[in-house]
């Protein structure tokens, strides 16, 4: 009797043993998406740049800009490693520089002027962008990790909602947010290269910042953004 319930003891011991064991084998394994997307949530920052500025316009100081939205990733090959990217975002832009924007007094003409020989502690604008980005992606991603090579290329439309100027110098200070010469509808073309976290991010607009309507002298202001800096990608 004693060396039965000894042997059902060790048996049942066993049995158990190999079950916490199978059990431990299928918690340990992955489970594999086989129809994953990614790249969807993306943060960047950047350094602006004014290209085609008029004689007499330069930037002074630091230009910065942080972008973030959500882009669809729409994969088209059996691999998943090239996708088109469809999204939503927001875009915020600073620019440090020494042109002038004022408004004609009593009317709703606007004044651009050169502070090239003007003594001011501040001059800059911002503008607020919603964005459409559409891309182009080719990666080296499996579904095993979120670390590979990507080279994303396309290009964004926007809006400008949103626009305000600051000079300040020291006796007066002056702010404009309503620029009828702003060309407010934006575009331009965008590339994205980089690995795992770190990925450099270039941006060239294709339209100008202000219609030809705004002149300074007899030179159009103009004035086309590009950015240059990182874009962090999540999920």
């Amino acid at each position: 009797m004693k060396k039965s319930i000894v042997f059902i003891f060790c048996c049942l011991s066993m049995f158990l043993s190999f079950g916490q064991e199978n059990n431990a084998d299928i918690g340990s394994e992955k489970v594999l998406d086989s129809l994953y997307r990614e790249d969807q949530f993306y943060v960047g920052v950047t350094y602006n740049l004014l290209l085609n500025r008029p004689e007499g316009i330069s930037q002074s100081g630091f230009s910065g800009g942080l972008h973030v939205g959500f882009i669809r990733d729409m994969p088209i090959n059996k691999k998943r490693n090239v996708a088109i990217g469809i999204g939503v975002g927001y875009s915020l832009n600073v620019y440090n520089h020494n042109l002038f924007i004022d408004k004609e007094e009593g009317t709703q003409n606007t004044i651009f002027n050169s502070l090239e020989d003007v003594d001011f502690s501040t001059n800059r604008f911002a503008t607020h962008i919603v964005e459409a980005p559409f891309e182009f992606r080719w990666r080296t991603s499996v579904p095993e990790t979120h670390k590979f090579y990507r080279i994303y290329t396309g290009f964004k439309l926007g809006y400008l909602f949103s626009f305000n100027s600051n000079f300040k110098d020291p006796e007066s200070r002056i702010k404009q947010t309503t620029i009828n010469e702003l060309d407010r509808l934006r575009m331009g073309i965008t590339f994205t290269f980089g690995w795992n976290t770190f990925n450099f991010h270039f941006y060239y607009s294709l339209t100008p910042l202000f219609t030809d309507e705004a002149l300074l002298g007899q030179e159009t202001v103009g004035l086309r953004p590009a950015k240059v800096g990182l874009t962090f990608y999540i999920l």
